[in-house]
Parts: structure tokens; C-alpha cells; sequence
């Protein structure tokens, strides 16, 4: 059985994280990203999305099930923009062209698994999805906004403590909010002594196997469906 170990952190600036090695570092600018959001442009241009779809944008637990989300979630309609490696800051950086030039009635996000392993400070994380969704209700005022906890995996189950403060933030934001819905995607994957499951993982202990997406997918299907299912046209597809 995994054990949670307790480990003291420290606040950084913003701009620093601290590495492997124990030495500080400057954070990677969102602009890593640029080759990226050009794949998307490319995307859109070859098959342009239609407005007022679900986009799905965040990390590599986004990312890598990019290619399944559609089957996945069917009939929602998604767009799929996840960039495995990400940060809340990225998305921030990035809104427009991962997600409001869509036009999305709704927007599902999964951050803060990358933020706390690089020691961004929970502040930080909670203030710039507040800016995600006041840009995302300064142009989309009736924008629907799905935020996703930090899950559990075994690699970073020593900081989980830390992740379980940041997705008792994302709760009391979307307590604050009408428009913004917390998604548990903790209890989903803890087994019945409180651990991370052991077999929904790939050799890096970190991302979803076959098991581990299926499970995924299915919390992410029941956290939409209810809300969403209404605006989809099923009596013409």
C-alpha cells in the first residue's frame, strides 16, 4: 500500500520553480507552446470546429485522450485541445486560441497536476483560474466552466496532500460561481483503504492506461451529461 508522507513546502515567486535537483529555475515561458497552437491552427483550417461545442483543454491527462474524447463522450460535441505538459498559466496564456475562439458553451479544464509537482504556489494556481474565467465571462457571459480536481497518481502521491489544498480552492471558487462546476476526479481513483489504485497507470506512474481512461472518461461523461446533453441536436445526427 502507498503511504502518504508528509513534506514541507515553500512559496516561490511566479516566475521560479524548483528543479529535480534542488536548484531554482526560471519557469518555461508559455510561448513553448507556439508549435502547438500552430497544430491547431492547422486543425481548424482543415476542419473547423463548430461554435458552441465543449472545449476540453489542459494537461497531459487532456492530451493524451485527446483522440478518444469524442468517442468517449459521445454525442457531446468537444474539442479536444489539451497540451500534455501544461500549466493553469498556459491555459491563461493560451485562452483564446485553445478555447474562446470557439465559442464554447462550455469550457472543461484540468490544471494544477504539472503546477503543484514544479512547487507553484497555491495561490498563484487559484488566481489565474479566476482570470480564466473572467476572460472566459468577459466574452462568453453564459460560458459554462468545468474544472477538474487534481487526480491521484502514484509518482506524485507524496505532494497529494498539497493538490487536495489546491482542489479545496477549485471547490470554493466553483461554490462562488453559478457558472463553474467542481469535478471530483479523486475518490474515483482511490481504492477502498484511501490509496491511489495501483493498476490504472503506465509504467511512469503517473498516466492512465487503458483501465485508468476508461475510468476517466466515465467521470468526465457523468459530469457533463447532465448539464449538456440538453443542447445537443440528437433528433438530426
Amino acid at each position: 500500500m502507498i503511504r502518504m508522507r508528509c513534506k514541507k513546502y515553500f512559496l516561490v515567486p511566479v516566475l521560479l520553480v524548483i528543479s529535480l535537483h534542488g536548484f531554482a529555475q526560471e519557469a518555461p515561458h508559455p510561448s513553448r507552446w507556439d508549435n502547438d497552437m500552430a497544430a491547431f491552427d492547422a486543425m481548424d483550417q482543415a476542419n473547423a470546429p463548430p461554435e458552441g461545442a465543449i472545449v476540453l483543454t489542459g494537461s497531459s491527462s487532456i492530451a493524451r485522450w485527446n483522440d478518444q474524447a469524442a468517442e468517449a463522450l459521445a454525442p457531446l460535441t468537444v474539442i479536444p485541445r489539451g497540451f500534455g505538459g501544461s500549466v493553469m498559466g498556459d491555459v491563461l496564456y493560451h485562452l483564446d486560441r485553445v478555447a474562446l475562439r470557439y465559442k464554447p458553451r462550455a469550457i472543461l479544464i484540468y490544471e494544477g497536476d504539472n503546477d503543484t509537482a514544479l512547487d507553484v504556489s497555491t495561490d498563484t494556481i487559484l488566481s489565474q483560474l479566476r482570470q480564466i474565467i473572467d476572460r472566459v465571462h468577459e466574452e462568453l457571459p453564459e460560458t459554462r466552466v468545468y474544472v477538474l480536481g487534481v487526480k491521484p497518481s502514484i509518482l506524485r502521491w507524496n505532494i497529494f496532500q498539497r493538490a487536495q489544498v489546491v482542489n479545496a480552492g477549485y471547490q470554493l471558487i466553483a461554490d462562488q460561481n453559478p457558472l463553474v462546476t467542481y469535478v471530483d476526479t479523486v475518490n474515483p481513483f482511490l481504492d477502498a483503504n484511501g490509496s491511489v489504485m495501483n493498476d490504472i497507470f503506465i509504467s511512469d506512474d503517473l498516466h492512465f492506461n487503458t483501465r485508468g481512461n476508461l475510468i476517466w472518461g466515465s467521470v468526465l461523461r457523468a459530469a457533463l451529461m447532465p448539464g449538456e446533453i440538453k443542447f445537443e441536436d440528437l433528433d438530426n445526427n
